[in-house]
């Protein structure tokens, strides 16, 4: 089963909170001692032990002064770094509109070998039309309330789908077949965006399944995550943005992916749901 939005940024967290409570006591010290030394009140050096408040990069910087541990700064700010950088919510990395987001993901595409991307809401963004692509950022920037810089940004997609055509990229695309049923945009948007996931499963390079919709599944539907590689997962939430590095959760992550691929169809058998959604549409 996949992680939750909030574990594995908590786990980093508190890695970090235990390797400034043992620097405290290889100094000798009591969290009082901590914060007395740093003029704070007593209880922010048990919060920041407890993992209950995350320190900022001054605080790290006071603790190792305390500690007589100058040494041990660049890398516990580096941590803290990377425990704040796991999760992001939508409205700090949309705060300047949705171009900036949609390109600060090209330099992860262009590094990238192996894709594999796993969607229960909508079509993936790498495979999205541009009609579907514009649909769906307008309903974002009208929830969000955001900067409308929706044509910039779809933009800034679209150009970032030329990964799928240049070099020797790999991917691999699962969907729901709810997906194809429950739309954007209108049914004609949805029947090119239909007719495109047809265009695309022909690509040498791409696979694309559907998961059929069944009472009897064994796997439920998951958040929708992307795979680079075996280097980082990124899962989009409802509130927020997920990073993952770890070996261990990208692997979950990948085992994740294996069983949904062993429900989906390809092929003939895709292109029927598909062609049946496009039906449905009218």
């Amino acid at each position: 089963m996949a992680l939750s939005s909030s574990s594995s940024a908590q786990q980093a967290r508190q890695a970090l909170a235990d390797r400034l409570a043992e620097l405290c006591r290889d100094a000798g010290l009591s969290g009082r001692d901590i914060a007395e030394r740093c003029d704070w009140h007593p209880s922010k050096s048990s919060r920041i032990m407890n993992a209950r408040t995350p320190p900022s990069a001054d605080d790290i910087r006071a603790w190792c002064q305390a500690c007589g541990a100058e040494d041990q700064t660049d890398d516990l700010i580096a941590s803290l770094r990377t425990a704040e950088g796991m999760w992001v919510g939508w409205r700090r990395m949309e705060r300047v509109g949705l171009k900036q987001a949609q390109e600060a993901r090209l330099p992860l595409y262009q590094r990238t070998r192996r894709f594999r991307s796993y969607s229960s809401w909508l079509v993936p963004g790498m495979i999205q039309t541009q009609p579907y692509t514009t649909a769906a950022l307008q309903a974002i920037q009208r929830r969000r309330g955001l900067v409308d810089d929706v044509a910039d940004a779809v933009a800034a997609r679209m150009e970032r789908q030329r990964v799928l055509y240049e070099g020797d990229r790999r991917f691999a695309f699962l969907v729901e077949e709810s997906v194809l049923r429950s739309g954007i945009g209108g049914a004609e948007v949805m029947t090119g965006q239909l007719g495109h996931l047809i265009s695309i499963a022909s690509l040498p390079n791409v696979s694309l399944g559907v998961v059929p919709m069944r009472p009897d599944r064994e796997r439920w539907p998951a958040e929708g995550f992307w795979i680079y590689d075996t280097a980082q997962v990124n899962v989009e939430l409802i509130s927020g943005y997920l990073t993952l590095t770890q070996p261990s959760e990208v692997a979950m992550y990948a085992e994740t992916f294996t069983e949904l691929a062993e429900l989906a169809v390809y092929g003939a058998q895709a292109r029927v749901l598909i062609t049946s959604a496009i039906s449905a549409l009218g």
